[in-house]
């Protein structure tokens, strides 16, 4: 499936969400099918904490799809940081809050134990403010200390508006197919934190193959 790369008409992310009430609104239209759900079955039934790696501009479909489930989601300190902490809140997920730029020792210690409770934790590894796709190690960082398998997870719509924004942020219009496709969880198989900021290269790899079995995006 192909995105619509038409620009979205408004210009602020807090025009988006208006309050959070739009995007409940239009998600309750998409339509989503899911790509390698056994992946997620795999990673849940391990028992064990876990991170859902996602890319900053697959957010919103992403947050809606896995609303109530009690997903911790870590979320910038940065002003467009505080809006999507309102919408994920709205949809049932826990917060943490800091980024590589803000809070980054507070929020990893925050990660790591979160992870070692047995949760759940999604992480955007190109936010909050890119490059677009490429692989920041926080999350790498994360789950090696807390021995926590990463699980890559993507979204395609089949007709979306995009942001003019560095990641492009994808805003699935009304009634638009949706394909979620989840990765096979991994390891990171680095034995220090620092050796783990090495291994950015595959994940991102990985992170191509989940969109290779949702059918691409632009």
């Amino acid at each position: 499936m192909t995105a619509d790369s038409e620009p979205f008409p408004w210009r602020s992310r807090a025009a988006l969400l208006l309050g959070t009430g739009l995007l409940h609104l239009i998600g309750r239209t998409w339509r989503i099918r899911v790509a390698n759900g056994e992946a997620l079955a795999a990673a849940r039934a391990s028992g064990r904490g876990f991170v859902f790696s996602l890319w900053h501009g697959h957010l919103l479909p992403l947050l809606w799809h896995h609303r109530g489930e009690g997903v911790v989601v870590l979320i910038s300190e940065h002003r467009d940081g505080e809006l999507v902490a309102r919408a994920a809140a709205s949809l049932g997920f826990g917060l943490i809050r800091g980024s590589t730029t803000r809070g980054a020792g507070r929020a990893l210690i925050s990660m790591v134990r979160t992870l070692q409770e047995g949760k759940e934790i999604a992480i955007t590894p190109d936010g909050p403010k890119g490059p677009a796709r490429r692989y920041a190690p926080g999350a790498l960082v994360a789950a090696q200390r807390a021995d926590a398998l990463i699980l890559p997870v993507v979204a395609v719509a089949e007709r979306a508006w995009r942001l003019r924004s560095w990641d492009r942020f994808m805003i699935p219009k009304p009634f638009s197919r949706i394909t979620v496709a989840y990765g096979d969880p991994e390891k990171v198989l680095a034995e220090s934190a620092r050796a783990a900021a090495e291994e950015s290269g595959r994940f991102e790899a990985l992170m191509g193959r989940a969109l290779e079995l949702a059918g691409g995006d632009d």
